[in-house]
This record gives structure tokens, sequence and C-alpha cells, in this order.
């Protein structure tokens, strides 16, 4: 008896003879696997291998157990069972078809599996011969009522999908559209949404560097509005779905035993709790979410719409319009997002607008980046930021209810503040607390480039933001203090002067254009107290600079230094006082502005427009290689089952 036989637990035992039998249909596959045409002594070959119940892990063991002599020897009777599963999709018995698609599930699996252990062994001529390759994937991907399931199949030979010369017949033949009418249709969309849209986030990234990719160009183009909502919504439900999981597992942790001795023993297992609340990231949801915003000028609206809370399984189908629905975009955005005042930033409350939700997982997954899916879903969070900047920006004056769900307490009775502010929250907060051995360089570059943009936006809208910005200067300058006590450990990894010049500049941008957009002219006053509160910090850097011969813009910061500290020491002095308070050195301050002389730098308020290629390339690469790699360990066997494809094509009907 066969390994694969024996693996696949195939076999029946009857009750007389205790003798085993194999099943009918493994009795089949067996003599596709012969050398034989299995039609040619049975013309119903073909017709009764599909009203036979598939089972799936004989054919997929079987496929890869085949060595490189067997393929040759079987490749017609492969290319026959690929021809006919085709054919039995076009055919109106439910059970067939059903079949038919378990069948091409398996296949596609099985030669996968089998193409990644044999060197050179080529799936397209395995599968359906070279000849006739282009001719039955075009019948396939045009069979509409396969639309769904198509969904499932191309997920199950995504894995390295830059080298799976399958998807080259994906690109000729596309299905695009079978994509888009899954995402449009309100019931097939709560079915296979999901995986619609990771999909199709694949696809995009297929070879997207090295040719012409289809996908892209279609995506960029969609402007039907029921399309993108569908899209917004299910990448919604994705990301609601990961807050509400890290709400429960914190629940879970505030009560009980546990709670109570970690009171009771203080912070000693702080560490602990939290990494108890880790939650499996969704970096593909965010793929998506980035392809769209970035590719996509209309959909840009759908991150700020507000829409009731509405289950999207259950909700019925509506009727096909008759007429065009109006392309987003041709108007400004909605404005009662911006002008609702209930918008709520707290990962406790099912919120209706994908931008906050969106940043609501950000602020979660930033909180630990010591997990590789972790440090990934927060890098592509900070590059959806960072480079989507200018289109979001418009929508960061809505307001909202501060997060609960963050370590410092929050005041209940806090109004309502920009949705920004939480914004500049979570770059502080990050700032602050990821100061470590393990210094996540990349991130902080990230967070420091949000900011920057968030202060040229300012500049160039003139918005006089009320935000604490003494929190974001001592976050600022705790960032200086620490690569400078660092030094020697992190210049052995890490560019430490990038970022240190990153940090000058924005104070740099403070100085020179911080009376556009700072709210009041105490603020003002604040930024000059900090600096020169902290001025070791920038003479210590301005002493390293020189000492490595790295040019650090700090003569602002220096000129300040070195025109307020003789004053304030001179007023110390007359006035006989050891320590100045707060508002006596805001009076020195005040008082001497006149004579400060400060040389103008160009092109503070000037960024890098975003570039994938070639700066993001490799980080996408392998982002996709790993998203991809796990598409195919969720796709289940169990949602490729009988019971649940019939019950499926019975609702299509």
């Amino acid at each position: 008896m066969s390994q694969v036989e024996k693996k696949a637990g195939l076999l029946r035992r009857t009750s007389s003879s205790k003798k085993t039998l194999k099943e009918k249909v493994v009795l089949m596959y067996d003599e596709i696997f012969a050398k034989e045409d299995p039609a040619k002594n049975n013309p119903r070959f073909w017709d009764e291998l599909f009203l036979m119940k598939v089972n799936l892990e004989y054919l997929e063991s079987k496929l890869e157990t085949v060595d490189g002599e067997e393929v040759q020897r079987i490749q017609y009777n492969i290319n026959s069972l690929f021809h006919h599963c085709v054919q039995a999709l076009g055919e109106e018995h439910q059970i067939k078809v059903v079949n038919a698609l378990q069948t091409l599930c398996a296949l596609f699996r099985g030669v996968h599996q089998k193409n990644k252990s044999a060197s050179g062994f080529d799936i397209i001529n395995m599968l359906m011969g070279f000849d006739k390759a282009e001719q039955r994937m075009k019948v396939y991907s045009n069979m509409d009522h396969s639309h769904q399931r198509t969904i499932d199949l191309y997920q199950r030979v995504t894995d390295n999908i830059s080298q799976n010369t399958i998807l080259e017949y994906v690109m000729i033949n596309s299905i695009f559209e079978a994509i888009l009418q899954v995402l449009s249709d309100v019931s097939s969309r709560g079915q296979h949404g999901y995986d619609a849209v990771v999909l199709l986030a694949l696809l995009v990234n297929y070879r997207k560097y090295e040719s012409v990719n289809p996908y892209i160009v279609k995506l960029s183009i969609v402007d039907d509005e029921p399309t993108l909502d569908g899209m917004g919504m299910v990448v919604h439900q994705a990301l609601t779905e990961y807050n509400r999981q890290y709400k429960d597992k914190e629940e879970e942790h505030q009560g009980g035993f546990f709670s109570t001795l970690t009171s009771m023993m203080g912070n000693m297992f702080i560490a602990d709790a939290d990494e108890k609340l880790s939650v499996q990231t969704n970096e593909a949801i965010l793929l998506a979410l980035y392809e769209a915003v970035l590719l996509n000028r209309n959909f840009i609206t759908v991150l700020a719409q507000s829409h009731p809370e509405i289950d999207i399984a259950a909700t019925p189908t509506p009727t096909n319009p008759t007429t065009p629905t109006t392309p987003l975009g041709t108007t400004p955005p909605s404005l009662d997002m911006m002008n609702n005042p209930e918008l709520p930033l707290d990962p406790n409350l099912q919120t209706s607008n994908l931008l906050i939700t969106f940043l609501k997982y950000a602020s979660i997954v930033m909180q630990d980046t010591k997990d590789e899916h972790r440090l990934n879903s927060a890098r592509l969070c900070l590059i959806i930021l960072t480079y989507n900047f200018d289109k979001l920006f418009p929508f960061f004056s809505s307001v909202f209810k501060p997060m609960r769900h963050r370590k410092k307490a929050v005041d209940k009775n806090i109004p309502s503040r920009p949705l920004v502010c939480a914004l500049l929250d979570l770059m502080v907060e990050f700032i602050v607390t990821h100061m470590m051995k393990d210094f996540p360089m990349d991130l902080y570059l990230r967070c420091v480039q949000i900011i920057h943009k968030l202060l040229c936006y300012q500049k160039k809208c003139r918005i006089r933001l009320h935000y604490t910005w003494r929190e974001l200067w001592s976050a600022l300058i705790n960032l200086l203090k620490f690569l400078l006590s660092n030094e020697t450990t992190l210049l052995a990894k890490h560019n430490i002067f990038q970022l240190a010049l990153l940090v000058v500049n924005l104070f740099n941008m403070f100085i020179t254009y911080g009376d556009t957009f700072l709210p009041t002219s105490n603020s003002y006053d604040e930024l000059y107290y900090e600096i020169v509160r902290m001025h070791q910090v920038f003479d210590n850097l301005y002493c390293m600079a020189l000492r490595l011969l790295s040019l650090l813009v700090l003569f602002s910061s220096r000129a300040i230094i070195n025109h307020f500290n003789p004053k304030i020491e001179s007023y110390a002095a007359v006035n006989h006082i050891s320590q100045l308070s707060e508002e006596q050195v805001l009076e020195v301050v005040r008082s001497n502005y006149d004579t400060l002389t400060l040389k103008l730098q160009d092109g503070l308020d000037q960024f890098e427009r975003y570039a994938e290629q070639p700066k993001e390339a490799a980080f996408f690469k392998e982002l996709v290689r790993s998203i991809s790699l796990n598409v195919r360990k969720n796709v289940s066997l169990n949602t490729l089952s009988q019971d649940v494809l019939l019950k499926e094509f019975s609702t299509i009907s």
C-alpha cells in the first residue's frame, strides 16, 4: 500500500471481511495518473468523475509525489483533467460545477507544491499544455458564475508571486472585473470581500518593478462609487476586527487575579502583560489600503466617509443601477465627517470612518515593534501616513474624542480636538517609548518626517493648531540626548546624523516659521525657553558634529543659546537669584527678542516626494512574499468543502 494512500486516510473497511477498499473516486484518480487515457475504455469517465465527491487530500498528495519522468508520461491526462474541469464549470448541474472547482483548486495547489520542490518543473505545461494554456485560462477567467470561487482558486497560487508563471496568464486574462464584482455586490462582499481585496493587492504587486502591470493601471482608474465603497468597507471591517481583538485581550488583563496581583506588586509584571496583549497583525489588508490610496485618487474620499454601522454580509443586495454611477473625486469630500464632534478615536467603540480606524490600528501596533510582523505593520502604517500626507491632510482637521487605550490617563471631560492632534500624540508617544538598545531607526526617521510634513502644511495653509507643543519639543530633545549618550553603540548600526539632522531641522522650522502656525506668541516664547533650558544637548550635538566632521544645521539653535544665555546669567547676577524660575527666564527672552539675529535657512519647508522605487522596493518585495505565504496557509480546505460551495451556488442562483 502506497504512502500517499495511507497519508490521505482514504481506505474503507467492510463490516464483514475487514478488507480495505479504495473509494471509487480514488480509483478514478489512479486511472488519471496511469499512462493510458482514462476515457479510452469508458467514454463517460469525465462525466462520472465530476459527479463524485472530490478527495482533495489524495489528489494533492498524488500530484506532489509525481517525479520528473512520470510527469511527461501522464501530462496528457493531467491536461485533460484541467480541460474537463473548465468545461464542467459551464454546466448547469451544480454538483458538477462545485466538484470541478474543487478539483481545479487541488490541481493548482498540488502542482504548485511540486513546482517548489522540483527545479525546472513547469506548472503551466503540466496543467494545460503551453499550446492551449492561454485559451483555457481565458475560458476559465470569463466564467461569470465562478467569479467568487476564482478568488479562492488564485489565492492558492500566490506563494512567491513574482516567480509564479501561472500569474502571467492572469495578467493577460484579467480577473480584475471579477474582483470588482465581488466588492460592489453586498452579498458576495460579505462572503469573499476580504479575499478579493487581498488578492487584488497581491496581483498589483506582481513584477511591478519589472514590467507594466495591468492591475495597477486598472485600479488607478476605478471611479465606480459602490466598488470603492465596498473596498473601503472590507478594509475598515478587517482593521476594526483587529482593534476589537486587542480591546478584548486588554479587558482580559484588566480584570481578575492577574490584574490584582499586578497592582499589588507594582510594575514588575507590566512588560509581560504588554507582550500578552499582542494580537496577530494584518499586513495584507494594510497593503491593500496602501495600494488603493497610492494608486486611486478617488479612494481618498472613502477614508473620510461617515456611514452607519451595518452588517456587511447580512445587508440585502441592492438592485443594479440602470444608469452609470457618478464617479468619485468629481466633487469635494463630504463635510459631515469633518464637522462631526463625536467621531471617537477609541478602539472600544465601533467607528464608521476608515481613517480613524486606521489610526487606532496604527496606535496599537506601534506600541510594541519587537515582533517582525508588528514591525512591518508599523512601518507600513507610517509609509501610508508619510507618503500620502498631502492627500490625507485635509481630513485631519476633523475632530475626535481622545484615545482611551493609551497608557497615559485621559480626562473624560477633555473636549474634542482636531484629528491631527491624535497623530501628533502618536508620534510623540513613539519617540518617547522606543529609545532602546534595539533602536528602530527606520521608524524614527518616518515619525520625524511625518511631523515635518505636518508643519509644512500648517505653514502653507496658515493653520494655528492648539496643541501642547512643549511635549513634542521635550520628546525631540530627549531623542537627541539619547543619540548622544549612545553614540558609540548606535553608530555601529545606524547613521544617527541623518536622524539628528531631521530633528534639528524641525527646531529650525519652529524657529523660522513658528510665528505662522504656533497658536499664540506665548508658544513661541516657550520654544525659546526649552532651547535655552536644554542648551547643553545642543552644545554637545554641535561638538559631536565638529568632531566627526559632519555638517549639522545648528546655526539657529546655537544663535538662540549664545544670545540668551549671557542675558539670563546677567539677569540672575543683577537680581541676586541663584536659580531662575520659568517665568523669569521667559521675561528675559521676551525683552531681548529685538537684538536677536538669526540666519534664515532655505528649504526648511520642502520635503521629498514619494517614490516607491527604488527606496522602498526591497521592503515591499519581502512584505509581499511574507503575505502570500500567510495567505496560502490560511486558505483552508474547509472553505472548499462541497457543502459550503453548494450553499453558495444556491444563493447565486
